[in-house]
């Protein structure tokens, strides 16, 4: 199932208060970047986050979206302060 732009537009305004969040459509889902680097995306409308050696990663529900791709972790916050604190700490681990 794809992913809905309403969707996207909701996760882009938990995003509001970050710089150079930019998103690319794919095969019906969107990824996401943050200074270029890829740090998630929406799949089946879920927003999905990779995982990284500072997250601890027992705190969120594993997500495979989509066949033979790595887990991922499920984001159900809706806490942009918390959200802002998690991508950071991605970003920063995959530079």
């Amino acid at each position: 199932m794809a992913s809905s732009k309403d969707y996207l537009e909701f996760v882009l305004e938990l995003l509001r208060n970050m710089d150079d969040i930019t998103y690319k459509k794919m095969m019906g889902e969107y990824i996401l970047y943050k200074d270029g680097v890829i740090f998630g995306g929406i799949y089946d409308n879920l927003f999905l986050v990779k995982n990284s050696k500072s997250i601890d990663e027992d705190e969120y529900k594993k997500i495979v979206p989509y066949p033979n791709a790595k887990p991922m972790l499920l984001i159900d916050s809706e806490d942009p302060d918390e959200i802002r604190d998690i991508v950071y700490t991605i970003v920063n681990d995959l530079k």
